[in-house]
């Protein structure tokens, strides 16, 4: 009985840490629409968002560019 109540205390603290990372939703000024994984980065001395595109490579866009983030999900 103590080894189930710790194995579902594990599992649940687990599902609550993966559904803390909510993907996010970039439209930009010309009309694409970018979906990132996690949440993005926005430096704030050279304007520039830096943010991991859906294969997992990091790319940025200027902050100009961009007309709207929102969260997906959550």
């Amino acid at each position: 009985m103590k080894k189930m109540l710790i194995l579902m205390s594990l599992l649940t603290s687990g599902l609550l840490l993966a559904g803390c990372t909510n993907d996010h939703i970039l439209h930009t000024r010309d009309g694409h629409t970018l979906v990132v994984e996690g949440k993005p980065q926005v430096d704030e001395d050279t304007g520039l968002i830096t943010y991991k595109d859906i294969y997992g490579h990091e790319q940025q866009i200027n902050r100009d560019q961009i007309k709207d983030i929102s969260s997906v999900g959550n």
